[in-house]
């Protein structure tokens, strides 16, 4: 693509108009209620959704970064409660809780996979050679109601392990991608998945939306991507909810010959960025927050280096004696930099949360750190239920965050 008349951001600009796009550059109001709230996932246009429920479960915790304490229920509620719910579960970037108003944009997905397309390979080529006992799975679904795959006894079993599926879970995992089932709730106990017909889960006002056309509808993600991002590469663009590379790159081109997406030139990216016509970076952002390692800032690891220096990798498949950092830690934003990361655990049995280590940047100056993200942590204990912060680890910034 040959691009002309380029504008330029600064790397500072374009930090700061992505911590102002995803919705972290101001003071957060503790008393967040609904609306707020799904002002918020409509902003972001997901929560990535992980099992791993060490400090609390990912999908929670974006919202509490960007709005601060709020009730929980009105995210479960939201999403696995009543036909009137307005977030539902499919996969955008990873398999992620989506506003339930984007569901046609993401049939051309499902259409797709429906076909054994633009999905896993090995769940792409299971669909091909079992097509009569996916047929039998749905079935099932269809006369009994809603069902987890332990209730179904077809197939043979899984051998033990995360992704051991029995052949009746890979049957509805092929057809949660296709759109023929989708998630009716999530067991309390062990979050394991309930699936059912979407005619029994969604309002029929969602199902009747129209389908637009998939270049459409990809057109349309790409657009969303660039506002919740602020300023963007085509990467970025397209890993924000995994588009196909030639799809994504062919409507990129359309949208910047339609003048809906600009190119821009940022410091120190070496690749093309794009915003949005009359978006323009805050003169500052007032962030503080501790970031989900499935945060939609970071999520992508390459675009938190390239914004902010920032080398991260979740280390919880890390054996213990190799882990810098620790098990589950989170990022700390301060303003539109990223200063800290502290690795946390809720020790619900004795009501406190663990600041298991806590390490500042080289950029950053301890002591003010230390004050921000003592108030931080304070606050999150308080969100959770857990009375009191207890630092027990390593790292330089930990005898600051003790007061010691």
């Amino acid at each position: 693509m040959i691009l002309k008349n380029r504008d330029s951001l600064s790397l500072a600009e374009a930090r700061r108009l992505a911590v102002s796009a995803q919705g972290l550059s101001s003071v957060r109001d503790a008393a967040s209620d609904r609306r707020q709230l799904h002002a918020a996932i409509r902003q972001l246009g997901l929560l990535q959704i992980d099992s791993v429920n060490v400090l609390v479960r990912a999908h929670y915790m974006p919202l509490f970064s960007r709005l601060g304490a709020y009730d929980h229920s009105h995210i479960t509620d939201g999403a696995y409660r009543g036909k009137t719910r307005p977030l539902f579960e499919y996969w955008a970037h990873e398999a992620c809780l989506i506003p339930v108003e984007m569901h046609p944009l993401f049939r051309w997905r499902m259409a797709a996979a429906e076909r054994a397309e633009g999905i896993y390979e090995g769940l792409a080529k299971y669909a091909r050679a079992n097509r009569p006992f996916i047929a039998e799975v749905l079935k099932s679904v269809r006369d009994r109601g809603a069902l987890s795959a332990s209730d179904l006894e077809l197939g043979a079993k899984g051998v033990p392990g995360w992704w051991g599926w029995s052949e009746a879970k890979t049957a509805l995992e092929f057809l949660f991608w296709s759109g023929q089932l989708t998630t009716s709730r999530r067991e309390t106990a062990g979050f394991a998945r309930i699936y059912d017909l979407p005619e029994r889960v969604l309002s029929a006002k969602v199902l009747a939306q129209p389908t637009p056309e998939p270049a459409e509808a990809q057109r349309q993600l790409l657009l969303h991507a660039a506002r919740a991002q602020g300023v963007a590469t085509e990467t970025d663009l397209r890993e924000y909810f995994r588009m196909p590379v030639a799809d994504a790159r062919a409507r990129l081109v359309a949208l910047v010959e339609a003048g809906e997406l600009l190119p821009v030139a940022v410091e120190g990216w070496g690749k093309v960025g794009y915003r949005l016509p009359g978006v323009r970076a805050p003169r500052r952002v007032e962030a503080a927050a501790l970031l989900s390692p499935f945060d939609p800032l970071i999520s992508e690891r390459g675009r938190a280096e390239r914004l902010f220096g920032f080398h991260y990798r979740l280390e919880i498949y890390t054996p213990a004696h190799k882990r810098q950092y620790g098990y589950y830690c989170l990022p700390f934003l301060m303003g539109d930099k990223i200063v800290a990361r502290v690795d946390l655990k809720a020790d619900r049995a004795v009501g406190a949360l663990r600041v298991e280590s806590a390490h500042v940047e080289g950029h950053a100056e301890p002591g003010a750190v230390a004050e921000a993200l003592r108030g931080e942590l304070e606050r999150m204990a308080g969100w959770l239920g857990l009375g009191e912060v207890v630092v027990v680890g390593r790292g330089k910034l930990a005898a600051g965050l003790a007061g010691r």
